[in-house]
């Protein structure tokens, strides 16, 4: 049995329910196309036969402790075992250099700034009878303090840092 629904097809409710059909239409036809798109998917790593790689695991250093490594993904790319040459030529070999930093000279600057500090200090204190001598000397100290001031501190270490190769 059909009937029939006899009303003006310009009407709002026609125009909504059509409205509704051809979203509905669309939406169907992404859900398609999206699912004829290929999709990631897991492989174990038993399935795929590579080792698997960026994980942690407990092993022991040269001394016998116990220690925690890393596999790295971006160091296990090469299955032949060489390390990839860098862009700016550097042998890879040549990567695992030591490098040593030293601040003895920093060390011994502000040592001895500090002695000169004390030894004006004993200076102020045994010429208390002179005046002219007693201004001169804390002038002296002050100009020692403040270049202490700017030369005790970590960054100037850093600034006067020599670093070199270790060989």
């Amino acid at each position: 049995m059909s009937m029939k629904i006899n009303g003006n097809s310009n009407s709002p409710a026609s125009k909504y329910v059509e409205e509704a059909m051809r979203k509905k239409e669309a939406e169907q036809n992404a859900e398609r196309a999206k699912a004829a798109q290929p999709q990631d998917e897991y492989i174990s790593s038993e399935k795929s036969g590579a080792k698997p790689t960026g994980l942690y695991h407990v092993g022991q250093d040269e001394e016998g402790n116990r220690k925690i490594f890393y596999d790295d993904p971006k160091k296990a790319g090469n299955e032949d075992g060489k390390k990839p040459p860098k862009a700016n030529g550097e042998n890879p070999e040549e990567e695992d250099e030591e490098w040593v930093a030293n601040t003895d000279r920093v060390d011994r600057e502000i040592r001895e700034l500090k002695e000169k500090k004390s030894q004006i200090e004993r200076q102020i204190r045994s010429a208390s009878g002179d005046e002219e001598k007693t201004e001169e000397l804390e002038r002296k100290l002050s100009q020692v303090e403040n270049e202490l001031q700017q030369k005790d501190n970590d960054t100037y270490r850093r600034q006067q840092t020599k670093v070199s190769r270790k060989k």
